[in-house]
């Protein structure tokens, strides 16, 4: 699986302290191998991100992204549950 990054997202990846960057690069490894890794968490979005999916970094980080195609995914945004679902 292949994994592009949209600006948004990288913009708020470089702000991200060391310990958490650390966590989303071990979790974009396991999504490149098996993006449905019962550790990720990864489930479909409703609302404004319908059509879209989120991972679990953390207890409350989250990574929403969608499919481009079966082999490449966009990761659309990170950031805490409550600032994503607002």
């Amino acid at each position: 699986m292949k994994i592009k990054f949209y600006k948004n997202f990288e913009k708020k990846y470089k702000r991200l302290p060391a310990k958490l960057k650390l966590k989303v690069k071990e979790r974009n490894k396991i999504f490149s191998q098996d993006p449905f890794d019962p550790i990720l968490n990864n489930h479909a979005l409703q609302g404004k991100y319908y059509g879209y999916r989120s991972i679990n970094i953390t207890g409350d980080i989250r990574i929403v992204y969608k499919f481009l195609d079966k082999n490449v995914a966009l990761f659309v945004d990170i950031d805490s549950h409550s600032n994503l679902y607002r």
